[in-house]
Order: structure tokens, then C-alpha cells, then sequence
């Protein structure tokens, strides 16, 4: 999982937070099947938007502040992060057309920023 970052409390806000782009947390579990089915599409995912959006993952069990922060009820969450900010999230697993077009929305929204 070389492309996509593991967060801990200790780093998400400077990987996350004070990030300079986009970027696509994954709130998972690692007890949950869909968020296993959600694993290897993101893998691939992070290599075609490889510099244009950061993927991250944050395991929800090892960081219940950050979950409760974000108010996770379910596994897997997506969250797009943008200056620091949440400006959009996906709960579930969306399946990869849906995925794509919501991550290419992502660019598009940064490319006009």
C-alpha cells in the first residue's frame, strides 16, 4: 500500500489537514468486508490520480477521536478533504464507476479552485 498513506492521530493533521491538494480519507475497519473489497480499488485508484489527489486510510478502531470527530457511523467512510476541510463523503461501498466519477468531480472542482 505504498500509495496510499496510513494516518495515526499523531499524523492526520499534518498529512490531512495542512495538505496543499485534495485529499480522499478512507475510514475503515479491519474487521469489515466491504472495506476489504474497497481496499485494492483505492490501491489502483491512487496510482491513476497519483499527483493530483493523496489517498489515506485511517484504521477507526485504533483512532476513535479522530472517528467520533468526523462523526463515522459506518465503515467504509470516504471523506474528501480540501484545505483542511471535509467538501464531500461517500459512506459504503460505491462501487468503482460510481468511485471514479466522484474522484474525477474531485480534480474538477480543485482544477477551478
Amino acid at each position: 500500500m505504498k500509495n496510499i498513506i496510513e494516518l495515526t492521530e499523531a499524523n492526520f493533521e499534518q498529512e490531512v489537514l495542512k495538505a496543499e491538494g485534495p485529499v480522499v480519507v478512507d475510514f475503515y475497519a479491519p474487521w469489515c468486508g466491504p472495506c476489504k473489497m474497497l481496499a485494492p480499488l483505492l490501491e489502483q485508484l491512487a496510482v491513476q490520480f497519483n499527483g493530483t489527489i493523496k489517498f489515506a486510510k485511517l484504521n477507526v478502531d485504533d483512532a476513535p477521536v479522530l472517528a467520533g470527530r468526523y462523526d463515522i457511523t459506518g465503515v467504509p467512510t470516504l471523506m474528501l478533504f480540501r484545505g483542511g476541510n471535509v467538501v464531500d463523503r461517500v459512506v459504503g461501498f460505491p462501487g468503482p464507476r460510481v468511485l471514479k466519477v466522484w474522484l474525477d468531480k474531485a480534480v474538477g472542482a480543485a482544477v477551478s479552485a
